[in-house]
């Protein structure tokens, strides 16, 4: 029988989900939908963090793949995984891998004029994972 005092193995434990549950969206009061089901959400990004399976592999214990992922990178832009990684600030991400898809280049990617309407100006979703991998 399952002991479930005990988290499964890439999921936060209660003390982590209590120091990090009032820094995310979906508080009661925010703007939107609830966010009733965070601690879901953020033990899928772990998931696939800490394993390295590709969004679309994502268990369906945690939902849609593309609902998972779509949030996961609205998280991105707003900063939210720099105020989960500074509070908890313990994460064992030794390895990080993460899903690409294979698509037609910019020509400013190799090295033609980008014009300056076409910066990026939002934290992408790879710096996040990537913030996380440094903790």
């Amino acid at each position: 029988m399952e002991d479930l005092a005990v988290p499964p193995r890439h999921a936060l434990t209660d003390e982590q989900w209590d120091r990090i549950r009032n820094l995310l969206p979906g508080k009661p009061g925010d703007p939107g939908r609830s966010g009733e089901d965070n601690r879901l959400f953020v033990d899928a990004v772990l998931y696939v963090a800490k394993t390295g399976v590709p969004w679309r592999d994502l268990p369906e214990r945690f939902g849609n793949w593309n609902s998972v992922w779509r949030r996961f990178d609205r998280w991105c832009e707003n900063g939210v995984w720099e105020a989960v990684v500074r509070e908890l600030g313990e994460l064992d991400l030794e390895e990080l891998q993460l899903d690409s898809t294979s698509i037609k280049v910019h020509l400013a990617a190799v090295g033609g004029r980008r014009e300056a309407e076409e910066k990026k100006k939002t934290r992408t979703a790879v710096a996040a994972l990537a913030a996380l991998a440094e903790v």
